[in-house]
Formats: structure tokens, sequence, C-alpha cells
């Protein structure tokens, strides 16, 4: 399969206004340079994933970048043949990720971000079976059931979301069994787990971290993928994405 589509995904959790303005800029903006996907806009930040040709798609992040506050935008990047998205879309909602729970704030919580544990430290601390402190490592994964069934870390637990605002209900049934352990949560691209990480620690948990990046970040920065199974759904028209962040075969 030749590889000309260039795939984009990142988030940022950053205090925006304007929301209509900004929407219809970004638009024309994406329009401009030929992309599909979805960009979702809030007052708590952006949320994107775009696809098109390499040159459009650069462009695009880079007039992005040009606000201040979208200037430090990570994203992640992957290549297939075709366009995985079919149309393009920019809307504006209450959050960029729907969690229902309107006092997780990254932007503005005054106990500052989620912690983070990158991708090699996370495959070290596995393989060792405990973190640096000596403590046990637990895998949270805050994704969907039926993404979990297409790929996971080894040994993750599975609290069987049916949508992520499902989680606050779940960490309230659940949250004694992770007292006194490192909770590392992960998602696909960092955004679920990085709520579901500040929901944690306002729950009165210690030790708890979001895997930076998610699992598209471990596959980047580690393509063998140590500790982990299957392959990772991603929300387009490529269904799932191995290590090797190619779609799969059809």
């Amino acid at each position: 399969m030749s590889c000309r589509i260039l795939n984009l995904s990142a988030y940022a959790f950053v205090t925006l206004d304007r929301l209509p303005e900004r929407r219809d800029r970004l638009y024309r903006d994406a329009a401009a340079c030929g992309l599909n996907g979805t960009v979702v806009l809030a007052e708590e930040g952006i949320n994107l994933f775009v696809a098109g040709q390499e040159r459009g798609v650069r462009d695009w992040l880079t007039r992005l970048r040009q606000d201040p506050r979208l200037a430090a935008l990570e994203a992640k990047e992957s290549w297939s043949g075709t366009l995985p998205f079919r149309h393009l879309r920019v809307k504006v909602k209450r959050e960029i990720i729907r969690m229902n729970q309107p006092l997780v704030q990254p932007a503005t919580d005054p106990k500052g971000r989620a912690s983070k544990v990158d991708a090699a430290t996370l495959a070290r601390w596995l393989d060792a079976g405990h973190d640096d402190a000596g403590r046990d490592v637990l895998l949270l994964d805050t994704r969907n059931a039926f993404e979990v069934d297409a790929g996971a870390f080894d040994g993750a637990i599975d609290w069987r979301l049916r949508k992520f605002s499902d989680f606050p209900a779940a960490l309230a049934a659940h949250r004694n069994d992770l007292d006194g352990r490192t909770v590392v949560a992960y998602c696909t691209g960092g955004i679920r787990c990085e709520k579901a990480a500040l929901a944690m620690r306002d729950s009165g948990l210690d030790n708890v971290y979001q895997l930076d990046g998610g699992v598209l970040r471990y596959y980047e920065r580690l393509p063998e993928a140590p500790h982990w199974h299957g392959r990772c759904f991603v929300f387009d028209d490529r269904e799932t994405l191995g290590p090797d962040l190619m779609p799969h075969a059809r």
C-alpha cells in the first residue's frame, strides 16, 4: 500500500474563547488545505483528528500553532493509502472529551496538570514489575470496552466502560482497589487518561499518572510495543492500527 495520506491527531487543554469565530476560521483553513476529519472546540481546549496530503496537513498545523495558546500543540502522526475520513467537521461542544465532571479542568486546575509517564519509563516499570519507588504498578484502561477488545496492555484493569462519561461512576465503585498503588491511566491519544488521572487525584489517590500521548505515542516511541497485545482501535475508516502505526490489512 502506498502511504501518501498523513493522519494527524492532537489535543490541548487550553482556555479558548470566541468559539464560533474560531470554528469558522479553522474550517475555512482546513478546507483550503484539502483536509478531512473532525475538530472539536470547547472553552477547555481543542481535540482533532484530521488527514490529507502531507503538505496540506503540515501547512494547516503551522497555521493552527500561530495562536500562542496552541504553539506547543503536540501532534501524533501516522500514514495511510487513502483518506480515512469522509467529511470535514469543526464543532463547538461543552467539552472536548465528554466526562460530565465540570470541576475536572486540566487547563485551570489549581493543583496543576496530571503527572505524566513517558513510554520508555512505563516499559521499564512493567519490565521490573514496580515503579522506581518499588510500588506495584496498575495499568488502568480508560477506553470503551470495544476498544479494549481490539487490544490492550497486558493485565490492564478494564472497567468495561460503555462511554467515557461512565468513568466517574466506575471510579467511585472501584477506587479502593487502586489505593496504595501507582496507577497509570491510558487511552488512545492521551486526552481521556489526562482527565481520568485528574479525577483519580481529586478522589484522594496518590501516585497517579497518565501515559503521555496514549497508546499512539507508545507505538511511536517503542515500535515493538512491549507489554501490549492486539491492535489499537481508532475512530476512523482504518478501524485499528498495529504497533507499526499501519492500518489493518483488508
